[in-house]
């Protein structure tokens, strides 16, 4: 980084972002499905289910499945399958260690703002060692709101003193773009995530990178 990285602060999503683990998640589904007597669904299925948080994720699946039970029936089982496939096969993205390292360095402060029930998202962090590298970790079910609400990162924003317009967000996905539109954030997008059918490149943000570590040749 030969010269100064121009956001003092930066606001990173989680799955799909700094994490691919759409395999773990994947597994999480399918134990509920196999529990509820449906069949099982492969992981591209389940990739296209998440970045809205677990319980649209579950409402998916059970649509999926043609199940018309009350998700909120079945959310306490699949919290519990959640949660034991929370770290069967989490990785980094490529590229994502070292840029951190590399930021923090330059100065910049850093907070993951992810839709991840809130009681997993530090122990992920923790478990795939970069968990010192956030001064903040914002989890779904902490505020009232969660993206693309702009509340998560107007809080963030808030809890470093910084203005908002400051705050980098970087993530994958429409759920991102529109906390970070809202919000008043500039908006970075990572092409490797689990966009869906939502186009990175129509919707205002100041760069689509390819590669995580891209991120540091942002001026």
């Amino acid at each position: 980084m030969p010269r100064a990285f121009p956001w003092p602060v930066v606001l990173f999503d989680l799955d799909g972002t700094l994490v691919d683990s759409a395999s773990d998640i994947a597994a999480a589904v399918n134990r509920l499905l196999t529990e509820l007597g449906h069949h099982a669904v492969d992981e591209a299925t389940v990739r296209s289910w998440i970045g809205d948080g677990a319980r649209e994720l579950v409402t998916q699946a059970l649509r999926h499945a043609g199940d018309t039970r009350d998700v909120g029936a079945v959310m306490p089982r699949f919290m519990v399958h959640y949660g034991d496939c929370l770290l069967l096969d989490p990785r980094l993205y490529p590229g994502v260690e070292t840029t951190l390292e590399a930021l923090r360095t330059a100065g910049v402060r850093m907070a993951v703002c992810t839709n991840k029930p809130a009681q997993y998202v530090s122990p992920l962090l923790e478990a795939l060692g970069i968990d010192g590298f956030f001064d903040a970790v914002l989890g779904a079910g902490v505020l009232p709101e969660r993206k693309p609400h702009p509340l998560p990162l107007l809080h963030l924003a808030r809890e470093f003193g910084v203005d908002i317009g400051r705050c980098l967000m970087v993530g994958d996905s429409a759920t991102d773009a529109g906390a970070a539109i809202a919000a008043g954030a500039p908006l970075v997008l990572v092409a490797y995530g689990y966009r869906r059918d939502f186009d990175l490149y129509g919707c205002g943000a100041l760069a689509v990178i390819d590669r995580f570590d891209q991120l540091l040749d942002l001026r």
